[in-house]
């Protein structure tokens, strides 16, 4: 198996975070990476302010080919609801 890059962006307390990490493509491993990376504490957040409701929060990564992204979420993961969305592109 081989390392393939996924673009990350998270949603959280009215703030906003978009960066890339490199994992396996399971969703374990992806979690993982993400964790990671958020332990680095290298991480630029970006204030949304408040049109943002701090009580939606949402991570979405899609997978990066080519240095390009795809056009939807491979797998997006919301704590307001029990609605989660999984795709392949």
């Amino acid at each position: 198996m081989h390392l393939k890059q996924f673009r990350v962006q998270i949603y959280a307390y009215q703030y906003h975070a978009d960066f890339v990490i490199e994992s396996l493509d399971a969703p374990l491993d992806i979690e993982n990476a993400i964790v990671d990376k958020l332990g680095k504490k290298d991480i630029k957040w970006d204030y949304l302010g408040e049109m943002m409701n701090p009580k939606i929060n949402r991570i979405t990564y899609e997978e990066v080919i080519n240095g390009n992204t795809s056009k939807r979420p491979l797998h997006e993961e919301g704590r307001s609801g029990p609605r989660v969305e999984a795709g392949a592109s």
